[in-house]
């Protein structure tokens, strides 16, 4: 027998949006479930709703409350969220490069003598994790993976840097992310990608979506500059190595 789900919190976001919280903290179970109430969301159609934003452990639904009430949507969420979970589903699995160490990952050095490792297990053990992107947001194309190894985790900077180069590969806590562009940021930068998970006029403009299965792959400086030569003018860069 199929143990029944518990019900999600259901909080007003604002006069027009609508948090369906499964989880106070990060969760495997409950971003499964945050995915699987999107899909469900998108295909019920509700023509009140207009944008959903999924979240580790929330969905956010904007509506138009002129057209359905924040009371009856919320059931109907419930409704929804309370429904058996779909059989997992093999993800579509991309391969991303990344140049470790020296000028694109400048923590590295620093994240080996914390774990007490080389510089090279480091990279070993980040390459052999099995990522999902749970979440995107922050900056376009940010993605935010789960999956860092136990052995890689490890608490934040204590001191944030403003600035970060676009493409960064990092980790902070017990994730690891994939930042498109510059900004700040107060994890730990173990290398740099060529491949734009946001990239104005290309098509798709988001390379990557919240489920997808991540797996990177270390490549040399000579081959990241010919690889951002590459995404630059339009290349994935990234390989899909399942659908």
């Amino acid at each position: 027998m199929v143990a029944a789900l518990s019900p999600p919190r259901i909080l007003p976001s604002g006069d027009a949006a609508i948090t369906v919280e499964f989880s106070r903290t990060i969760d495997e179970e409950a971003n499964r479930r945050v995915l699987a109430l999107d899909k469900l969301v998108a295909s019920a159609g509700l023509a009140a709703v207009t944008e959903t934003v999924p979240t580790y452990r929330s969905l956010l639904v904007h509506y138009d409350p002129l057209q359905l009430g924040f009371d009856a949507l919320g059931e109907k969420l419930t409704e929804l969220a309370l429904q058996p979970l779909p059989e997992a589903k093999a993800a579509r699995r991309w391969r991303i490069p990344v140049a470790y160490g020296g000028e694109n990952g400048i923590d590295l050095e620093d994240v080996a003598k914390a774990l007490n490792i080389t510089p090279d297990e480091v990279v070993a053990r980040h390459v052999g994790g099995d990522y999902k992107v749970a979440m995107i947001g922050f900056t376009p194309g940010w993605s935010y993976l789960s999956g860092l190894p136990g052995s890689m985790q490890m608490s934040r900077r204590q001191n944030p840097r403003l600035l970060t180069p676009p493409g960064t590969i990092s980790i902070g806590g017990i994730q690891t992310g994939v930042q498109c562009l510059a900004g700040p940021s107060g994890w730990h930068l173990l290398g740099r990608t060529a491949v734009r998970t946001y990239q104005l006029g290309r098509d798709p403009i988001f390379l990557l979506e919240p489920g997808d299965a991540i797996t990177f792959a270390a490549v040399d400086e000579k081959t990241f500059a010919e690889q951002d030569r590459a995404a630059e003018a339009g290349a994935f860069v990234a390989e899909l190595i399942a659908s």
